[in-house]
């Protein structure tokens, strides 16, 4: 039986999502920078340990000699934990895997589905979103049933130009303004009066991307509506750089990317029905009080994870290393719950039996 998570493409109010998830088990976090380079070049056999823990944690398949490709599509917003995840298998410091090669993508959430996880080119597909019925349908189609893993929390993260000193916080109410294609403000005064008098210019995510599809949805109240005339990119960096080098931008960036960039721009506290602004940070996508908080995933093609013996072994590692203070520390996400540990380990074993449906 798939886990609950599922059911969050189908209603189930973001807030009361994360809430629950945020409340089942208790994770310490820490002050956070992020981790990887997002180089999007294969990691082979002896790829660089990255720093943190010392140790593999459970689960890490290390008295198995495993070999084979391992192929990650998807999400540019998951990408960094897979990464660091994938260079840690492979390190004789951490699991040792060192014959298990991977190839890992950023290509969007929606675009990985599209393009290679449903025509069966990829083994795992990275989300920052559920994926869709339609998407579900079109894996059985194909001959394979999708496993879910819900896999860490991210707090969306509102951007501007670090010398904006004219704002601190905006109101999703204003957001919807400024991003909506029925309204489409040509000016930051158009919203308010107080704001400067100067043409606004956005950056955001690509329409490939399941970011997108989340702001569209939490935003302007429908997925995939948004005005035309802004900048979209897979590549979050490019958000990041293109509001550094405009003053009057704003733009939309997971917060891992924006740990990254603390220097290069300004985050916006974000209200909601009138009620006080909250910073973007890792407690307040853990504990649901911050408005854009959302539930990040990765998938797996379940005849591949049937077949291949070292995705089997990977993925349990993922699972397992996905609840360390490292996924915080250096990446800049909230680590999975010992609830969503056991959740996804009890995904992974149906999946591999063969017994696993997607029930979203």
């Amino acid at each position: 039986m798939a886990q609950d998570s599922g059911n969050f493409s189908e209603g189930v109010p973001r807030r009361e999502f994360l809430l629950t998830a945020g409340t089942i088990g208790t994770i310490g976090l820490a002050g956070c920078t992020s981790g990887g380079d997002n180089t999007e070049t294969p990691t082979d056999g002896g790829g660089a340990s990255d720093g943190g823990d010392g140790g593999s944690g459970g689960g890490d398949g290390g008295s198995q000699n495993l070999s084979g490709d391992i192929r990650i599509s998807g999400s540019s917003t998951v990408y960094p934990i897979a990464q660091t995840v994938s260079r840690r298998f492979q390190s004789p410091d951490f699991a040792g895997h060192e014959d298990v090669s991977f190839n890992l993508t950023r290509d969007g959430s929606s675009g990985g589905f599209e393009n290679v996880f449903i025509p069966g080119d990829s083994d795992i597909n990275n989300s920052s979103r559920p994926i869709s019925q339609k998407e579900v349908q079109r894996c059985r189609d194909n001959g394979f049933e999708p496993v879910e893993f819900f896999i860490a929390q991210d707090a969306l993260t509102i951007v501007v130009n670090n010398n904006a000193d004219w704002i601190d916080s905006i109101s999703l109410e204003d957001l919807q303004t400024i991003w909506s294609p029925d309204t489409a403000p040509e000016m930051w005064s158009d919203v308010n009066s107080d704001w400067p008098d100067e043409p606004i210019d956005l950056y955001g995510a690509a329409t490939t991307s399941g970011t997108f599809d989340y702001f569209t949805e939490a935003v302007v109240g429908e997925e995939g509506s948004i005005r035309e005339d802004f900048e979209g990119t897979e590549q979050d960096d490019l958000i990041a750089q293109g509001v550094a080098g405009s003053e009057y931008a704003m733009g939309y960036l997971p917060f891992a990317y924006y740990t990254n960039n603390p220097d290069t721009v300004k985050a916006l506290s974000v209200s909601e029905g009138g009620g006080e602004p909250v910073e973007p940070s890792l407690e307040g996508a853990q504990s649901g009080n911050y408005p854009l908080a959302r539930p990040l995933f990765f998938y797996a093609n379940m005849s591949k994870l049937q077949e291949k013996n070292h995705l089997q072994e990977f993925i349990r590692y993922y699972i397992n290393q996905a609840d360390n203070d490292y996924v915080a520390n250096e990446i800049g996400y909230v680590p999975s719950s010992s609830q969503m540990v056991e959740d996804n380990l009890t995904n992974l074993e149906e999946g591999i039996a063969g017994d696993y449906e997607y029930s979203g």
